[in-house]
């Protein structure tokens, strides 16, 4: 008789990305220190920087370097940066957002055939932040050299890691768009780089990137100068020459990182915190500053969600008129947020969905991170390289992705946001922060295009108005609202309530997939014990690492 069995199954065989079954998280409380994001990698490395003796700071290089390798289906090194800093007990904002190419101009691109701003290629890359960023945040106020907080996101591009669920399943869902539409010569390097073997890499299968590694390592050792005024810049100018792009050396050689006073409105005894436009997360604060004139007893309710949506809907069509490059705004942001305005606004808001229109206020695809250290110092970050993998642009041999984040600009001369050379565009990422008589609470976000300021509003009610703790915040049922009456709503969201805001006359349609509802991260601190909580976002691979 054979005794010998064949085992042709060599391995076990699963769906990562089917979960039948109902999953409880809850909320990690630390002491010592927390980073919270989206990929477990990049938070461990986060971490790793804070055992090591640095501080929150360092923790978010480290981690937003990291999450260029491990996640650059939402952000690259080729993308920009905004940042909270809450250091020595005062909040510090920092806008690392790159201007639009000097050369550039509506008439240059509608003579290249274009009646509106392209999604990919050239035309829509502007200046990258990012890199900028990570060593102003060093310099001011990190502890450790920034070579070492580097190296967690050297190796992993060098080394390689495996795939997380949700990952493999954005990569795979860019990769088919982009082998569908990016034809000419000058996206052949992002298939090289993120689709060698001709395909998107599975998930659990391990992916490196020689290039990116040494890219990282170059920024390292000569903190950034080689990205905007050395050998890197002069790379990524001679590709864009090469393919009828407009961003040249002088362009990455003359940008720097602002630091910026942070913007904010009081909602129910809570400071809430946003950056300051060219940001969208003005939109937060304009729907709070509206919504705190209502009394909210019950989360699940119709009257809740259709106060929210509706405060919402003000917020963006106002911010879409106005909101552009802060030297370019034909209104103020005191205006935009004053009481007066707020009131105007709410007297609007009935039991019917409206059709919004902008007021005239008073005259006058991306990654997020939170992270604690045990002093008190926070960071609210966030980075992106703007839908998904950005415009399909890779600097040949650099790994260096770039966004496509000048697609938000009008050609319309006309418009608040119109095109115009070395202006900054109306820009959706936006960290958030809570304060309280003072004190920091903590830092939060919610990434997702426009809805992040969306995603800032529930999260914002959820912990303030309805007492929910970090996890249970981000656990939520989220709606979005889209245009005009649309509004997108999660499966999870009671049937009792969509039939309710339909009647309300809101064009809600249940949606099938919560990837388009944001992904968020919340640490708070407790001012008496130092104990920080943390959430982590479900609808990713999110995670937090802790001691």
């Amino acid at each position: 008789m054979n005794q010998t069995i064949q085992d042709t199954q060599q391995k076990l065989q699963y769906n990562a990305l089917h979960n039948p079954y109902h999953s409880d998280r809850m909320s990690v409380f630390s002491k010592k220190g927390m980073v919270a994001t989206s990929q477990p990698l990049a938070a461990q490395a986060g971490l790793d920087m804070l055992k090591k003796g640095g501080n929150a700071v360092d923790a978010a290089i480290a981690t937003a370097a990291c999450l260029t390798v491990v996640e650059p289906t939402s952000n690259g090194i080729g993308g920009d940066a905004f940042a909270l800093v809450w250091m020595n007990g005062e909040l510090h904002g920092l806008n690392a957002s790159g201007p639009a190419p000097r050369s550039i101009s509506i008439e240059e691109v509608k003579k290249a055939g274009h009646d509106n701003m392209p999604k990919f290629g050239w035309l829509p890359v502007t200046v990258p932040g990012a890199p900028a960023a990570w060593v102003e945040l060093s310099n001011r106020f990190g502890k450790l050299p920034f070579k070492e907080v580097l190296q967690p996101a050297i190796s992993y591009a060098e080394e390689g890691y495996p795939l997380m669920p949700i990952l493999g399943k954005y990569w795979r869902k860019a990769y088919e768009t982009y082998k569908r539409e990016l034809k000419g010569e000058e996206f052949e390097s992002w298939f090289q780089t993120f689709a060698p073997d001709g395909r998107a890499p599975e998930v659990g299968e391990i992916w490196r990137s020689p290039h990116h590694a040494s890219t990282l390592r170059e920024i390292a050792e000569t903190k950034s100068e080689s990205f905007y005024r050395g050998a890197l810049a002069q790379k990524i100018s001679e590709a864009s020459e090469a393919h009828g792009g407009f961003l040249r050396s002088e362009d990455l050689a003359t940008f720097y990182p602002q630091w910026v006073k942070p913007i904010s409105v009081n909602y129910r005894g809570y400071d809430v915190w946003e950056i300051p436009p060219n940001g969208q997360g003005i939109v937060a604060l304009m729907a709070l500053n509206t919504l705190k004139g209502y009394d909210f007893t019950e989360k699940e309710s119709a009257e809740t969600y259709h106060k929210q949506i509706e405060a919402i809907k003000l917020a963006f069509v106002d911010a879409k008129k106005y909101v552009t490059d802060p030297l370019r705004m034909n209104v103020s942001v005191e205006g935009l947020l004053s009481e007066s305005y707020a009131a105007k606004r709410r007297d609007l808001i009935d039991y019917e969905a409206l059709q919004p229109e902008p007021g005239t206020p008073p005259s006058g695809g991306t990654v997020y991170l939170a992270t604690a250290d045990e002093e008190g110092n926070m960071v609210s970050f966030i980075q992106s390289n703007y839908m998904g993998f950005g415009s399909g642009v890779v600097v040949p041999e650099t790994g260096i992705g770039l966004q496509n984040r000048g697609h938000d600009f009008s050609l319309d001369p006309d418009h608040d946001n119109a095109l115009a050379p070395g202006k900054k565009t109306y820009h959706t990422i936006i960290p958030g922060f809570l304060t309280k008589n003072g004190k920091a609470v903590g830092p939060f976000g919610v990434m997702g295009g426009y809805m992040q300021p969306q995603g800032h509003v529930q999260v914002v009610m959820n912990t303030v108005d309805f007492h929910l703790n970090p996890q249970a915040a981000l656990d939520a049922p989220r709606w979005q609202w889209m245009e005009d009456k649309k509004v997108l709503v999660e499966r999870s969201l009671p049937s009792h309530i969509v039939d309710d805001l339909a009647r309300r006359g809101h064009d809600v349609q249940v949606a099938a997939d919560s990837g388009n509802f944001g992904r968020g991260q919340i640490i708070w601190r407790d001012p008496e014990t130092g104990v920080l909580a943390g959430g982590t976002e479900g609808r990713t691979d999110g995670s937090i690492a802790a001691w």
